[in-house]
């Protein structure tokens, strides 16, 4: 490897990090062109595969025998109650403001009942209790009522799936939904915020739980797990205001005057990706295969299409066409979840998997063992007045 990976100019200063190298992730990797990698192993050909399988994965590194899996997930199973402290603490969180806050929440009370100090320890208990944790804030925020009990043999997502109180919520399709949504949202690469975040705030020391929770509130921001909230809202916009037989010419007439009027057309582009992202191009496949007919999936599909049209009439822009946003709530919805509040906590539970193994990786394994320094980047000094010049 070259000793010189990155030189910094002026010109990176105040960008986000963008494109800055500053560590390795063994979890996952994301290619401008072939999309979205899990160890080596295109996220869309993991469909078929259970989120045990995949947890395993990422955890170890490798595609585990059925054996080793079947001990992995008798071990996740054991790991998957929670105290009933911790269902009491949640269920008393006020319901006002976004979810969000209360999972980000969730997350710090779990540490104190939950708790080992040890990040690996930690990390697989957390990744077992999720489901019932996210399942009681949201069962909690919406006004279901108390969790069904945890029955972890029946799988980690249909277990999910049952402690929801879903009203007038179809199991198997509901199942069907969560699970795909939840394998491809486990991981994307080291350097996005809310895994940077999360092993930031690891790199003080501070515990798995705390650095989770801060992960969870980076992550929903409008900019990143918030936004498959935002896109399903932008939907629904344009069926209302298009109507249920509206065709692509018109669909492609909207989103022009959106942008006439310096509006935001949800559901496009990707700080990495310069292709439709496979993710989404799977979740498109799925909602055509189940819900052809539905209001939302075709007008996905006309945006799909329109969308892509128009926007790459604009050479400034790198990634015109669909991210995974444009699509997963969307799907959701016709799967019977129309709850897009939540949407961004079921991002969390799953994006809990991947930052969870990425802060073992940089506080166990890192530099032979020694872990990550603290995060300190440098920030040269400039004036007010100098900055307004």
């Amino acid at each position: 490897m070259s000793e010189v990976l990155f030189e910094v100019t002026k010109d990176n200063l105040e960008t986000g990090l963008r494109g800055y190298p500053v560590g390795y992730c063994t979890t996952s990797s994301v290619d401008p062109v072939k999309g979205l990698f899990y160890v080596g192993h295109p996220v869309s050909e993991l469909d078929s595969w259970e989120p045990e399988q995949v947890i395993y994965l990422l955890n170890h590194g490798r595609v585990g025998t059925a054996d080793e899996v079947a001990k992995f997930t008798e071990e996740l199973r054991g790991r998957s109650k929670c105290v009933p402290e911790l269902i009491k603490s949640i269920q008393q969180l006020p319901k006002n403001g976004h979810p969000m806050k209360l999972f980000s929440a969730a997350l710090l009370l779990a540490g104190t009942f939950e708790g080992k100090n040890d990040y690996r320890e930690d990390c697989l208990n957390l990744i077992a209790q999720v489901p019932e944790i996210a399942a009681t804030v949201i069962n909690h925020h919406a006004g279901w009522g108390a969790t069904n009990p945890s029955k972890p043999e029946l799988g980690y997502m249909e277990n999910f799936t049952q402690m929801l109180k879903v009203p007038n919520g179809n199991k198997e399709e509901l199942t069907r939904a969560f699970k795909l949504f939840n394998i491809l949202h486990y991981d994307h690469g080291g350097g996005n915020l809310s895994a940077f975040v999360g092993k930031a705030v690891a790199s003080g020391l501070e515990d798995l739980y705390g650095s989770i929770s801060a992960a969870m509130c980076a992550l929903a921001g409008p900019r990143h797990g918030k936004a498959n909230q935002d896109c399903l809202t932008f939907v629904h916009g344009l069926v209302q205001e298009l109507g249920e037989g509206a065709d692509e010419a018109q669909v492609e007439q909207a989103i022009r005057d959106r942008l006439e009027k310096k509006e935001l057309v949800f559901g496009f582009g990707h700080a990495v990706l310069r292709v439709e992202d496979p993710r989404a191009t799977l979740l498109y496949q799925v909602a055509d295969q189940y819900y052809p007919n539905h209001p939302l999936v075709k007008m996905a599909r006309l945006l799909r299409s329109a969308g892509t049209k128009v926007l790459k009439e604009n050479p400034k822009i790198s990634d015109p066409y669909p991210n995974v946003d444009a699509i997963s709530g969307i799907l959701l919805t016709a799967a019977g979840f129309p709850y897009p509040d939540y949407y961004t906590v079921l991002f969390g539970l799953a994006r809990v998997v991947g930052i969870g193994r990425q802060i073992v990786y940089e506080r166990e394994e890192a530099r032979e063992g020694k872990g990550t320094p603290i995060i300190r980047p440098k920030y040269f000094f400039k004036a007010k007045e100098e900055l307004a010049g």
